[in-house]
């Protein structure tokens, strides 16, 4: 019973001193309290390298997904073998363009294809859009907000369709059913003889690389005047200033001698009287004693 008493309040003062270490804070290697931040620690360091291994697998099977999609996108470009660039050739050849002088306002390239669809096979369409002055202007006044064109290009697939299209339909109103919006417009075309698509792209590229060299020019100029302008207004200023200083030369000096006025005045009121050569000193009634001596001893 001894032992077993003896036990019991050992195992008493042991939970005491642990549940006071975990009131005070302290930490105390073997007990329950370490036992169980040792478990929660070995938890806690299962779950982030759960969550490392899941973030791994994830960016990996992303990087796997994007290797497939950047593939998957990426287009080979195969070389034409002989025979289909000579089809292509003969096709380019065989194509007719008929050149439409005036578009509707309001029609669209997809419109005009349709419109020309309906007497030949068409390939492409190239409608050039107005002036962007024009445009702004054309906005700013009126309602309609829609992008205008001026001219197009219609290619067909066989030449001569080209030519009887550009004859038969020239000078007549394009029609319709009635109501449409462009059944009175007339078309204006013609047809260009020995003249290919690939000429037309070189000749917008051309013009498009002649308004940039043109837009470069002109803010070139622009800069080259304005830092003139700058130059001939500094200039302006400081001539203007020279030539004030040179009609009011004493103006500048005013302040220098309005300062001592105040002075000046007092000086005037009580002018200096200067001394006379030769004058006698008044000797002081005190020093009689030592002149008759002084002059005892010289003479």
């Amino acid at each position: 019973m001894s032992h077993l008493f003896s036990t019991n309040e050992k195992s008493r003062i042991f939970m005491s001193e642990d549940k006071e270490s975990m009131r005070h804070g302290e930490y105390v290697e073997g007990s329950s309290k370490d036992h169980e931040l040792s478990s929660g620690e070995d938890e806690h360091l299962e779950a982030k390298s759960d969550e490392a291994g899941s973030d791994k697998d994830s960016y990996d099977s992303s990087a796997d997904e994007l290797d497939e999609e950047s593939q998957r996108g990426m287009k080979t470009v195969k070389p034409l073998s002989a025979g289909a660039l000579a089809e292509f050739e003969r096709r380019q050849q065989q194509a007719g363009i008929i050149y439409i002088s005036r578009i509707p306002p309001g029609m669209r390239p997809a419109k005009v294809k349709h419109l020309m669809s309906g007497y030949g096979k068409v390939g492409r369409v190239y409608l050039q859009q107005e002036d962007p002055k024009r445009a702004y202007l054309r906005r700013k006044h009126t309602a309609t907000k829609k992008v205008h064109y001026t001219e197009g290009w219609v290619e067909f697939e066989s030449k001569h369709v080209a030519r009887s299209v550009a004859e038969m339909l020239n000078a007549q109103p394009i029609g319709g059913k009635k109501g449409t919006r462009w059944r009175d417009d007339i078309w204006t075309m013609k047809y260009l003889p020995k003249f290919k698509w690939n000429m037309l792209t070189e000749q917008v590229a051309q013009e498009a690389a002649a308004h940039t060299a043109r837009l470069r020019v002109e803010l070139s100029q622009s800069r080259a005047e304005q830092r003139d302008y700058l130059k001939n207004v500094e200039l302006a200023r400081v001539l203007d200033k020279r030539a004030k200083r040179k009609q009011n030369p004493t103006s500048e000096k005013e302040p220098a001698s309005t300062q001592p006025s105040h002075s000046m005045n007092r000086e005037e009121r009580k002018p200096k009287i200067p001394r006379k050569q030769g004058s006698t000193l008044v000797p002081r009634p005190g020093d009689s004693s030592a002149l008759n001596s002084v002059l005892s001893s010289i003479f």
